[in-house]
């Protein structure tokens, strides 16, 4: 079973850039597809990013799109969000997921089966 972390999180300005580390333990990142989803207090969690296992296939919210990026190091195993320009509606907690069928193209959280524990990001105005 695979266990996931989050690092990078913390207080910035909009328009500044950051960017959100995930490491992986227990199994290789390449079992699987990855994807970040964030939940804002009182909102639905919504998927940020995610990829297939080969990077083959990648989705943005539209809320992110053209200042997300997600990316992953496998030798680190190690995936990554880079959000740049960032919104005081960006304010969330983030977490990191991954799923078993590292085929699928899919955006949907009930089909991740492994979540980090999340970790704050506030953008201040």
């Amino acid at each position: 079973q695979v266990q996931l972390e989050e690092f990078g999180g913390g207080l910035v300005q909009a328009g500044d850039s950051l960017g959100l580390s995930c490491v992986a333990s227990g199994r290789s990142l390449t079992d699987y597809g990855v994807g970040w989803f964030r939940q804002a207090p009182g909102k639905e969690r919504e998927c940020v990013a995610a990829e297939d296992w080969s990077g083959g296939w990648a989705y943005y919210g539209d809320t992110v799109k053209g200042r997300a990026t997600i990316s992953r190091d496998h030798v680190k195993n190690t995936v990554y969000l880079q959000l740049n320009s960032l919104k005081p509606e960006d304010t969330a907690v983030y977490y990191c997921a991954v799923r078993e069928n590292r085929f699928s193209e899919t955006y949907n959280a009930y089909e991740y089966e492994y979540w980090g524990q999340g970790i704050q990001v506030t953008v201040s105005s």
